[in-house]
């Protein structure tokens, strides 16, 4: 793939799994929300995870999924207050920062969208410190729609007036890069390393890098060619 940062203007960018190690966030949902669960509610770890596996898969692809407020009034738990009691696992992909500066330092409109709830993206961007580059942030609760649903950047596109043949999306989600691509989002990137504690994973659709220092040109150029992503990759 041949990328022209010259005929790219607007960069949108996910956060969880794009931007951020998502081990944070799976660990939080799979494990550490389970244990307090278990304990409260007096039942074995192994019953709590059957309970709320069942219903965090019944959430997915809506905006439920990511609303602290829904999960803290289902499950009867604090949300915020637990995530905050592992929030050293809150980390910044390698060479994202090296991203945003370079895209900065050409004028590019940065965007992070996401479908994380405003409470979440509160604490992550007070951690990661890495609000400051961007041009805006956007939270699909703001929206009303999740990322998953297709009218979702129909709805983003008038609050961001981007023209989607000069925009380039990245996101570790295949859904969400098919709904981009029936909006006509010309530049798609799959990033396939999203979490620190899974291989990477190819998409057989999307072109997949597995960080974003794939995407950043050498000096004084504007152009860069991304070589096929392959699981043994070398940083």
């Amino acid at each position: 793939m041949k990328l022209d940062w010259n005929d790219i203007d607007t960069v949108l960018l996910d956060m969880d799994g794009t931007l951020l190690d998502r081990h944070f966030d799976d660990h939080f949902w799979l494990e550490h929300v389970p244990k307090t669960y278990a304990r409260k509610r007096g039942i074995t770890l192994a019953e709590a995870k059957e309970r709320l596996y069942r219903l965090f898969k019944s959430q997915e692809n809506t905006l439920n999924w990511t609303d602290l407020d829904y999960w803290s009034a289902h499950l009867n738990l604090d949300i915020p207050l637990l995530k905050k009691e592992v929030d050293h696992l809150i980390a910044v992909h390698p060479f994202v920062v090296e991203f945003l500066v370079f895209l900065r330092q050409h004028g590019k409109d940065i965007h992070l969208v996401t479908n994380a709830h405003s409470k979440t993206l509160n604490l992550k961007m007070r951690t990661t410190r890495l609000g400051p580059y961007f041009n805006g942030i956007i939270s699909a609760h703001e929206l009303g729609l999740p990322k998953e649903d297709p009218a979702f950047w129909g709805k983003l596109q008038q609050k961001i007036p981007f023209v989607p043949d000069r925009t380039l999306l990245g996101e570790d989600s295949e859904t969400n890069l098919s709904t981009a691509a029936l909006f006509a989002i010309r530049y798609l990137i799959h990033v396939g390393c999203s979490s620190s504690k899974e291989p990477a994973k190819n998409s057989p659709r999307f072109h997949s890098i597995d960080y974003f220092s794939r995407l950043i040109p050498s000096p004084g150029s504007m152009k860069v060619e991304i070589p096929p992503f392959t699981n043994s990759a070398q940083v």
